[in-house]
């Protein structure tokens, strides 16, 4: 009988490691060191266009055992067979293995892959060690009517795309003499659609470890799978990595948080649609002021002028949270704009606050509370984006403050804060160590007109009262296309969509916040009756929050009272999934989120790792969707495609210039 073997537990470096393991466990006073003898070519293949290089080889090992144990294993030589393919194209190394020796007691199979700077580094070395300084870019070939045009073609083509290996790639380097040939073309520039090329890394993303720069691959290929294309830059998933200490699963965790927040308020859109009200334009004494020594976009808050109080009293504690999201909003535009400019990676900017004035006013308890949730809500989704903060001219009530916010700052960020009394800023190691003299704003000795605003107080003829201000909080946090659900075990959430011409087109888009869930979509010709709240039937069953509706009875059987019309997809815990259905009848559709249960293990086979895991990561029978849904006229379809990709919830300024959306329908389920 052959036994088939994969290890799950540890990763060997090459199959033969396995045959020696096995050995050794039956042997452990016989340590087994194989040694590499040799290799025989047994099959190569390169295609074409050059992009695919495939060669197999039979090699030869020798264990370094004693004759004894060789004699009773009946083998002098240990044989695996390995087959490297190499894609140009897709920058990829792909290595399958398997042993020929002992094949018919165990056959092991072994399969890795590289990709990214891995192989890169890798067959840099190898040049390295043979003397190459210079090797063409890959380059499909160019299809022409003539072979000389071809030939002319293709000349232009290798002389044009030929890169000079440069000396950062090398982290041991290649010789300055050899890059400096006369002869050699000028290295090709990094665009950040080429995620391997050194160049944008250190261009756009600064210098980065080969772990950190793993950590961003798998995490933003994790974004990918889940989000179907709809990710942020890597700039801003590295603000996420930064924040975890490049942690993974800690930094996906924050992440999809705010993706999904940032889609639930359509914070996206915050510059485009939303205006400040004039009390804000006229009384917050806060601005955008050139940049810092480091090309830092520099943001002035002039706090000890300002009227928390008035403030608070005039708009209510969202208002001035939208406020300060929009702030934010245009600090990470900014931070694009001056990498351009600087030629160099800016991805925070630095805030000056001056306290001069402040007093216990500021102190006012309902002004403390918004200034805690803004806090609380900008360390959420804005991390690792403040790279300093200058407080200048703090008076003796600055501890009591500092006492009431500073739990509530991440310790990263508090490293950040410089605090100066009185006018110790204008000293050594003061506000000149950060800013250039010139552009000092006036009201702090310098030379350079500010056009912050100056505050003042509120007029009391701006207040308003407790319930206008709750019922104007209400308004902005509710203007938000999207719905959220509890998903229990045995009790799925589901919407009715009513549909009078056939071929109208069902669009959904939804992220799953905790939990994993099954999205089914069924038809019916009758309509479900609405929940009964005092009804125990099983479409009235609510969740404690009330955002849980079930619509198909109990007593309905499937296959006589509705149809499935699409099949079940499960979706896991932080993806986000868009798609739609063409119907082929009118009638009544149904969406339903159902709890997804792990399938029981046969009890003659032993539970995947994978599963034993996510049972335990469930803590309890409850999931939670965040959903939106959209009908489309069968005359609306053609030209709407930007609904089917779910354009309200697309990171309009997060993924712009990273990755090209992929359409719904080839992501998502197909409408039969």
């Amino acid at each position: 009988m052959v036994q088939k073997y994969q290890s799950p537990v540890r990763v060997y470096k090459y199959p033969f490691e396995l045959i020696m393991a096995a050995y050794e466990r039956r042997f452990p006073t016989c340590p087994l060191i194989p040694m590499f003898v040799g290799s025989d070519t047994v099959n190569e293949f390169k295609s074409e266009d050059g992009a695919i290089h495939v060669i197999e080889r039979r090699c030869k090992l020798d264990v370094d055992a004693p004759r004894l144990l060789k004699k009773i294993a009946g083998v002098d030589y240990v044989y695996f067979v390995q087959k490297n393919s190499l894609n140009s194209r897709e920058r990829t190394l792909h290595i399958e293995a398997y042993n020929e020796t002992f094949s018919n007691r165990v056959i092991i199979n072994e399969h890795c892959c590289y990709t990214g700077k891995e192989i890169i580094e890798y067959y840099l070395r190898q040049l390295e060690e043979e003397g190459i300084t210079f090797v063409p870019r890959w380059s499909p070939p160019s299809i022409t009517t003539s072979s000389e045009t071809s030939s002319s073609s293709s000349k232009k083509q290798a002389a044009s795309m030929a890169v000079v290996i440069p000396e950062a790639a090398l982290k041991e380097g290649l010789s300055g003499d050899a890059l400096s040939s006369p002869s050699a073309p000028e290295p090709v520039v990094g665009t950040p659609d080429d995620k391997l090329d050194a160049d944008y890394i250190k261009r756009y993303l600064g210098d980065l470890t080969p772990l950190q720069e793993s950590c961003l691959i798998r995490l933003r290929q994790w974004l990918q799978e889940t989000h179907k294309g709809k990710i942020p830059k890597d700039e801003h998933i590295l603000r996420f990595l930064r924040a975890r200490d490049f942690n993974i699963d800690k930094a996906r965790e924050i992440m999809c948080q705010s993706l999904t927040w940032r889609k639930q308020h359509q914070v996206d859109y915050i510059l485009e649609t939303w205006t400040p009200p004039q009390v804000l334009q006229d009384y917050y004494a806060g601005g955008w002021h050139h940049h810092d020594k480091d090309g830092r976009p520099l943001y002035v808050l002039r706090l000890g002028q300002m009227d928390t109080k008035g403030l608070v009293r005039a708009l209510g504690e969202e208002a001035l949270l939208r406020y300060v999201l929009s702030i934010n909003e245009e600090g990470l535009r900014r931070c694009e704009e001056n990498t351009k400019v600087f030629g160099r990676p800016i991805s925070s900017w630095t805030c000056l606050v001056d306290l001069e004035g402040l007093n216990m006013r500021h102190l006012w308890r309902p002004g403390v509370k918004a200034l805690l949730r803004i806090i609380e809500v900008v360390e959420a989704n804005y991390p690792e984006t403040l790279g300093r903060l200058l407080i200048l001219r703090a008076p003796r009530v600055f501890p009591v403050l500092w006492t009431l916010v500073s739990p509530f700052i991440d310790d990263n960020t508090r490293r950040k804060f410089l605090i100066y009394a009185g006018n110790d800023y204008q000293g050594p190691g003061g506000l000149l160590d950060y800013i250039d003299k010139e552009i000092i704003p006036d009201f702090l000795s310098g030379e350079c007109m500010c056009e912050v605003p100056e505050g003042g107080l509120v007029p009391k003829s701006l207040y308003r009262t407790a319930e206008e201000l709750e019922n104007e909080d209400l308004k902005l946090w509710t203007e938000t296309i999207y719905q959220s659900a509890s998903v229990f075990k045995g009790a799925p959430h589901e919407i009715l969509i009513q549909i009078v011409d056939a071929s109208s087109v069902i669009t959904w888009d939804f992220d799953v916040c905790k939990g994993d869930i099954v999205f089914n979509i069924y038809h019916s010709k009758r309509s479900p009756q609405p929940p009964k709240k005092d009804s125990l039937g099983a479409h009235s069953i609510t969740s404690p929050g009330g955002n849980n509706v079930q619509l198909i009875d109990k007593v309905w059987q499937l296959g006589r009272d509705y149809s499935m019309v699409e099949s079940p997809l499960i979706c896991k815990e932080g993806e986000s999934v868009q798609g739609s259905h063409v119907t082929r009848w009118p009638g009544f559709y149904i969406l339903q989120w159902k709890f997804h249960s792990m399938p029981a293990c046969a009890a003659s086979s032993l539970p995947r790792v994978d599963d034993v895991l996510a049972s335990l990561q469930v803590s309890s029978h409850k999931c939670k969707v965040m959903y939106y849904t959209e009908v489309i006229g069968s005359e609306d379809f053609r030209g709407s495609m930007t609904s089917l990709e779910s354009s309200h919830s697309g990171f309009s300024q997060l993924s712009a210039a990273t990755t090209s959306s992929s359409q719904s329908h080839s992501s998502s389920m197909i409408s039969r």
